[in-house]
């Protein structure tokens, strides 16, 4: 199903979801919308690209630590409507987060895009949080705008009651009020236990609050293939015959 919305200066179309979502942006004329580099698919020929280390080079370093490029793209459209298509780099879905007047954090490696008038921001998620970024690093974005996350898989929304508390491996973790309370914690009271389940680390939450989760973990699918790769030692490679 495809999800399409409007805001300040561009309006945009969500294609193509969940397994291979593309986000069709459509920016106004003298319209701007940042996003993570390398994200562009295809642009129209009047849209102007602007790469920088915005914020200077203490922002760049927090956003390499935290999972994301040291520079930000800014398009801008010229001379007319100018139309932008933005994917993420692995398959999954995009969602269009819609902010007003509040802030939310999302694991690094799920920021796509997002609207000029947000403030994003990268902040230490703790000393043993390792989000679906793999890093103990988080970004959290301020304001009221449209932010565009992605997922490994599709993205499933969890609403928690006040005082409820519910548990989430850290890997499926994407999005999530930044006033809500958590804690990061093994799985069982035992290292080995948690070592062998698993499940190391995982984040409890207590409401009330909106969690966004992602249904597939990129890094236990990445470990997952390690078995069928080639031998790196072996000097054989795929085709080669004994």
């Amino acid at each position: 199903m495809p999800d399409s919305g409007e805001a300040a200066g561009f309006s945009y179309r969500v294609d193509y979801r969940p397994a291979y979502a593309v986000a069709n942006i459509a920016l106004a004329d003298g319209q701007s919308i940042k996003t993570e580099a390398g994200a562009m698919v295809s642009m129209s020929a009047n849209l102007e690209l602007d790469s920088k280390m915005e914020g200077g080079l203490w922002s760049a370093v927090k956003r390499s630590v935290g999972g994301r490029s040291a520079f930000v793209s800014t398009y801008t459209a010229r001379g007319g409507v100018g139309e932008l298509m933005l994917a993420p780099g692995s398959p999954g879905d995009i969602v269009a987060l819609r902010l007003t007047d509040e802030t939310v954090n999302i694991a690094a490696s799920s920021y796509l895009a997002s609207d000029p008038t947000l403030e994003v921001d990268t902040d230490w998620g703790g000393a043993k949080a390792f989000f679906a970024s793999k890093s103990m690093f988080v970004l959290q974005v301020r304001g009221s705008g449209v932010q565009f996350v992605t997922a490994f898989g599709t993205l499933h929304p969890k609403q928690l009651a006040a005082g409820e508390r519910y548990v989430v491996d850290t890997g499926h973790l994407i999005a999530w009020h930044a006033d809500m309370q958590y804690s990061i914690r093994k799985v069982t009271k035992s290292l080995f236990r948690s070592m062998t389940s698993g499940e190391v680390l995982v984040a409890e939450f207590t409401g009330p609050g909106r969690l966004l989760l992602q249904t597939r973990n990129l890094n236990a699918f990445a470990d997952a293939l390690i078995p069928f790769l080639p031998d790196k030692g072996s000097g054989v490679s795929i085709g080669e015959d004994n």
